[in-house]
């Protein structure tokens, strides 16, 4: 009897502590770096090899985001793609605009996705920061691809995933690790 009831005390001084953590959603802040890793997935063509690397920085209000994906093809080819798209806070929380053009009165705006362009966003929940990317192709079928790196011990967990017309259309998955 004596020792639950000095045992109490200490369990509800712990849950008070771990309380606000609970439920904590990650900033962009936590996110910061330079990561890099390598992943294989299967194609029609077979086993396909890529490196990827991605960095995110800080930037006032928002954050600037840059990933790198090196494919290697089967016949001893590679292609190398770099993008770096520049996000500014929308009026919701946690959810980032896309500012990849400049409109009349010199505002960075999203691009349009009307006119061949990509509409890009991002959002943090929990541990995870998605971008999401929308095309729509010239007779009007659309594609989506989410990135989702979540927290993970040395570094984030990717998650990438292409749907055409809604249907999954390929799917990725690696660890990059942080490099800084």
């Amino acid at each position: 009897m004596k020792a639950r009831s000095l045992i109490l005390p200490y369990l509800i001084a712990m849950l008070l502590i771990l309380m606000p953590l609970v439920g904590m959603a990650a900033q962009i802040a936590d996110f910061e770096g330079t990561f890099t890793g390598n992943a294989e997935f299967s194609t029609d063509a077979g086993v396909q090899k890529r490196d990827l690397s991605t960095t995110i920085k800080a930037d006032g209000d928002g954050f600037v985001l840059s990933w790198t994906s090196v494919t290697y093809r089967s016949d001893g080819r590679t292609k190398s793609s770099t993008y770096t798209i520049e996000f500014v806070p929308s009026e919701r929380e946690n959810i980032y605009q896309s500012a990849m053009k400049k409109n009349l009165f010199g505002k960075a705006t999203p691009l349009d996705p009307l006119q061949g362009e990509p509409f890009v966003w991002a959002r943090v929940e929990q541990d995870t920061f998605s971008v999401f990317s929308l095309f729509i192709n010239e007779i009007g079928d659309y594609e989506v691809q989410e990135f989702h790196r979540t927290l993970a011990k040395g570094g984030l967990d990717l998650l990438f995933r292409r749907y055409r017309n809604g249907t999954l259309d390929r799917e990725i998955k690696a660890l990059l690790l942080r490099q800084d």
